[in-house]
């Protein structure tokens, strides 16, 4: 089924107003029809504290409270991970659509859950996951799927962070019961979907998980193969120890080599089109657009707002929910099995790794 258009302004509802909240609010301002009619919080001086600030004229206690008076048309989750699943069915059920922050959910049978309670109610469900937005990747995507690069060969994928013992210090983080796993799932995930946005499917797996320096539960450091449908092969990093930090992807094709290079954003300049030998002269016509719009939360809930305005499919920037959550749980799957290659055949016959990844070997490292 697919939802009819919403032809009045989308009356939109925000969860949670932690550090994310105000890039939801920011998108919401830009956007020329939309407006945030009420905000909730555990913390009920954090919420009047951000309705204030942005002009909304409700704050409430709970959701349930939020969803029987305003009945809003669009939900915003921008809680952490453990509570997504809860707080999703209930504005899905309740008539709303959602937009909820990565990672999605705690586990894939909770992602699974998630989006079958949308199917039911007849709403749309939207990941926020911003690194696929921006004039320039949708440039390279179209590119690739174009074929005017060759085939992909060859990738490099590496979030390399730094987050020091106060960020951890946080009582949700670093354990899998209220995070549902480490840097891979929390960090690594962001550029491992702008990865899976640009060459598709994955094929197979192998990955290792390490712990280093940080005291957690999860690890704070993960490598992993992995093989996508179109042939390609990328390595993948992603670190919370390392005290430079870049975001990064590489992409080797039969023509040309594609790289990313930024931190939270990128823009144009962060990107770049090498053509290999004998194929210079085709590069002028690889060049980026001249209207530029960088990646963020902006342009993700313009275009989903759009979408639900307009009675559309969700923009290929909001599809595919559940593929880079996939590949992160093949990561976790495959340390647990000592780096065994995991297809998406054996992770949907692996229920422990679907419903939780507390199991996941991680290796450990001295800390001196």
């Amino acid at each position: 089924m697919t939802p009819p258009p919403i032809t009045h302004d989308l009356r939109v509802a925000l969860v949670g107003t932690g550090g994310v909240s105000r890039l939801h609010a920011e998108a919401v301002a830009a956007y020329p029809h939309a407006e945030i009619i009420a905000v909730t919080d555990l913390q009920p001086d954090s919420a009047a504290a951000f309705a204030a600030t942005w002009g909304v004229p409700a704050s409430y206690p709970d959701l349930t409270r939020l969803l029987a008076a305003e009945h809003p048309d669009v939900v915003l989750v921008c809680t952490p991970p453990g509570a997504h699943r809860g707080q999703v069915i209930e504005a899905l059920e309740a008539g709303a659509h959602v937009v909820v922050e990565k990672p999605p959910a705690s586990s894939l049978a909770e992602l699974d859950e998630m989006r079958r309670a949308a199917r039911t109610a007849d709403r749309r469900l939207a990941v926020v996951f911003q690194q696929r937005t921006g004039t320039a990747a949708a440039h390279v995507k179209g590119l690739l799927a174009a074929g005017a690069l060759g085939r992909p060969l060859v990738a490099v994928c590496n979030t390399l962070w730094f987050r020091d013992a106060d960020y951890f210090a946080v009582p949700w983080r670093g354990k899998w019961a209220t995070e549902g796993g480490g840097t891979t799932l929390g960090h690594g995930i962001h550029q491992l979907d702008l990865l899976a946005h640009l060459l598709g499917d994955w094929s197979s797996v192998q990955g290792r998980l390490w712990r280093l320096d940080r005291e957690t539960e999860t690890e704070d450091m993960s490598t992993a193969t992995v093989a996508f449908e179109n042939g390609a092969v990328a390595q993948v990093t992603t670190s919370a120890v390392s005290p430079r930090e870049t975001s990064s992807i590489r992409i080797d094709t039969q023509r040309a080599t594609i790289t990313v290079d930024h931190l939270y954003g990128h823009g144009h300049e962060h990107w770049r089109i090498t053509p290999a030998p004998g194929f210079e002269d085709e590069a002028a016509g690889w060049a980026f657009p001249d209207h530029e719009e960088a990646s963020s939360h902006a342009p993700l809930l313009r275009d989903v707002f759009d979408a639900l305005r307009s009675g559309a499919e969700l923009p290929d920037t909001a599809d595919h929910p559940a593929r880079s959550f996939e590949i992160v749980a093949a990561i976790y799957a495959s340390a647990a099995a000592d780096g065994a290659v995991v297809t998406p055949a054996d992770l949907a016959a692996h229920p422990t790794h679907r419903d939780g990844f507390a199991s996941t070997v991680i290796e450990r490292r001295p800390i001196s």
